[in-house]
């Protein structure tokens, strides 16, 4: 499975920057309203989402949880409110994670959670380091997807799982075109309107659109390595969780 056309996808065409290097500085530049805008632009079914997948995190009462492209941290938190597992939350931008070390201290879980600057594609630790692993709308930003998780692969544990959120496309004709409508106009005016850089928006509906989502990415999952891989559309399809095991 390919993903050279979810490559191609970059938040400023005219820079000659790669796309890792882009993705870190719009973050950058959106960290301080991300979260509100976030809340706005999918108001607030996110979090219901966020909420399955912690609660199938914690099911399996890991002991060592990776969150990958950890943003401001959000999921990371969750997870450790919701259990005793040390969670390491990973992110290439320093600005969202900046915003997300405050939260995790303003909720005094700083002892059980890590947030460090990463490449996912190119991750510090060793082979077989964590229980589990999760990435909640950051596969998406990866500069090569089967990298990303195959390195997610190498530092899970023989058993360990994988789960992913992530934004999909709805299969119903008249939601895919309202899906697409919010994509293409809703979501470019929030931009427009509350952010200081309006291009991160396009780019956040452009890469959602046009990522291997569904029956597409557990095949890049499988192709990687993992197994007993499903999916699970959420809201009539708007985003998807996607559970693997190494």
């Amino acid at each position: 499975m390919s993903s050279e056309k979810h490559q191609k996808i970059v938040p400023y065409k005219e820079r000659k920057e790669s796309k890792k290097k882009q993705v870190s500085t719009m973050f950058d530049t959106i960290s301080s309203e991300y979260d509100k805008l976030n809340r706005m632009i999918t108001f607030g079914v996110d979090l219901s989402w966020r909420k399955k997948l912690v609660h199938h995190i914690v099911s399996l009462d890991p002991k060592t949880v990776l969150d990958v492209a950890t943003g401001t941290g959000d999921l990371a938190i969750a997870i450790a409110a919701s259990s005793k597992a040390k969670v390491t939350g990973l992110d290439i931008s320093p600005g969202m994670l900046e915003v997300g070390k405050q939260k995790v201290q303003s909720q005094h879980l700083h002892h059980q959670i890590d947030m460090v600057i990463g490449d996912s594609e190119n991750l510090s630790y060793a082979d077989q380091s964590f229980d589990a692993a999760t990435v909640a709308f950051g596969i998406r930003n990866f500069e090569n997807l089967e990298i990303g998780l195959a390195e997610i692969f190498r530092v899970l544990k023989p058993g360990g799982s994988l789960a992913i959120l992530e934004t999909s496309m709805p299969t119903n004709p008249i939601l895919k075109l309202l899906y697409k409508v919010h994509g293409r106009i809703i979501l470019p005016l929030f931009g427009k309107l509350f952010s200081r850089d309006p291009r991160a928006y396009k780019y956040l509906s452009d890469s959602a659109e046009k990522f291997p989502y569904n029956e597409r990415l557990t095949e890049v999952l499988k192709h990687v390595g993992f197994s007993k891989t499903s999916y699970h559309p959420q809201t009539f399809g708007a985003a998807c969780i996607y559970y693997a095991e190494k």
